[in-house]
């Protein structure tokens, strides 16, 4: 079991360097440019900034060249961006300000977006599809505990 819970963590590396890496890379202008959806709210919000998407993107895929999956891993990095922005997207018609929390979107839809983005060319199995459904959770919340105590986030969600 062990083994294969390191498989997983393995597979899905790139996708964690990318969706944690723009706490600290972003910053500059936003990603939406400043502009309102149909709703007259932010697109995605301050929080997601072109600096800290090209950084993740960045990130990650080096992370999975150094892995030598340069194909797999550019994808579920852009899987994990894109999966985050969705989420912030739909925070934002739920009124949910920058840094507020939806259970559920911000700790898996990275996740799921970056393993449909990279399954053309590589996918886990189900073993490990469901060991990351599981684990995935709870090392979000990890990761977002510590940037908060180490001053990188406001909250420690």
């Amino acid at each position: 079991m062990l083994g294969e819970v390191g498989e997983a963590l393995w597979f899905i590396l790139p996708a964690y360097f990318a969706n944690s890496s723009p706490v600290i890379l972003g910053g500059g202008p936003p990603l939406d440019f400043g502009k309102f959806f149909l709703d007259r709210r932010r697109i995605f919000g301050e929080g997601k900034t072109i600096r800290g998407f090209v950084g993740g993107l960045l990130v990650g895929t080096l992370a999975a060249i150094l892995q030598g999956r340069a194909e797999a891993g550019f994808l579920l990095s852009l899987g994990a961006l894109v999966g985050d922005l969705i989420g912030s997207f739909i925070k934002r018609r739920l009124d949910i300000a920058r840094g507020g929390s939806l259970p559920g979107v911000d700790q898996v839809f990275f996740l799921i977006f970056a393993l449909l983005f990279a399954s053309p060319v590589e996918r886990p199995g189900w073993a490990g599809l469901i060991i990351l459904l599981i684990i995935t959770p709870p090392i979000h919340l990890l990761a977002n505990f510590l940037a908060y105590k180490l001053g990188l986030k406001t909250r420690p969600y």
